[in-house]
């Protein structure tokens, strides 16, 4: 059966013209579009050119007006969000595209360890999408020179420092917030072991702000990894999961969860 015959015989000539008007119109609303000022088609050019082309150019950044940017951002666009707005904001203006284009406040899913799951902290997946988008991922190149080590880098640091560091120039929280290690990069695990030291629960204005500070003491430290970077200066802390000795990814961080719990991954045959 000739497919392409029977459809071309079940066309009217009718719905030829009404399909040739619709062409007409749509072409007419693209011009509109570009004439108008919205430059539709640059815009779509440049998303599935200039987007796709990674890594992306970085200039360095001030780790001080990043935090302070990063902390403001976080009552808008919460952990996650408002890392990745506190670098590409910058970089908007520095660079111009592909920082341009990028959805930043699409990652306001990460908030709350992901869509409120309590996973792994926003601020640290933050920190990730935006090395990884200017460094590269972790087959592009030597270890210590990629995106990758730069965010499993962060991570460490979170979880092994005592957080909130950052205080902003005007906190929109005067109390003087306790610091808590949280020994995992985990967002249920840093945030409980903050209520359970300072005593206020999930939803009080001081635990808000403390993952706000939180989150502008990660873009300060991604800043500054990013920088020494730049100078090529940046020096791996960062081991990578024991995969050799338990057969599956993983940290040695997780005991105040899983302890005689965790689960044995089955060994590849030699």
């Amino acid at each position: 059966m000739d497919v392409k015959k029977m459809f071309d015989e079940k066309l009217s000539r009718r719905g030829l013209i009404k399909g040739a008007g619709m062409v007409a119109v749509g072409a007419a609303g693209m011009a509109s579009l570009k004439s108008g000022g919205l430059d539709f088609l640059s815009n779509a050019e440049a998303k599935g050119g200039a987007t796709e082309k990674w890594p992306w150019p970085y200039e360095k950044l001030d780790p001080e007006k990043t935090a302070e940017l990063a902390y403001n951002e976080w009552y808008r666009l919460f952990c996650g969000g408002a890392v990745i707005s506190s670098v590409f904001s910058q970089l908007r203006e520095k660079v111009g595209e592909p920082y341009k284009s990028f959805p930043i406040d699409a990652y306001v899913f990460l908030e709350g360890g992901i869509a409120g799951w309590g996973t792994i902290c926003g601020s640290n997946a933050g920190a990730n999408i935006v090395s990884n988008m200017i460094i590269g991922p972790r087959i592009a190149g030597p270890e210590c020179e990629n995106g990758a080590v730069i965010g499993a880098n962060v991570m460490k640091w979170y979880s092994e420092t005592s957080l909130p560091v950052y205080t902003p120039e005007d906190p929109r929280v005067k109390t003087e917030l306790v610091r808590t290690t949280s020994d995992s990069p985990l967002c249920h695990v840093s945030v409980g072991k903050w209520m359970k030291a300072s005593g206020y629960p999930i939803g009080s204005p001081e635990r808000r702000d403390r993952c706000a500070r939180v989150t502008a003491s990660v873009a300060y430290k991604l800043v500054n990894d990013l920088n020494a970077w730049k100078d090529g200066k940046f020096k791996e802390t960062a081991a990578w999961g024991p995969v050799k000795d338990f057969g599956i990814t993983s940290q040695q961080n997780c005991m105040d969860c899983h302890g005689s719990n965790i689960p044995s991954a089955p060994q590849a045959k030699k």
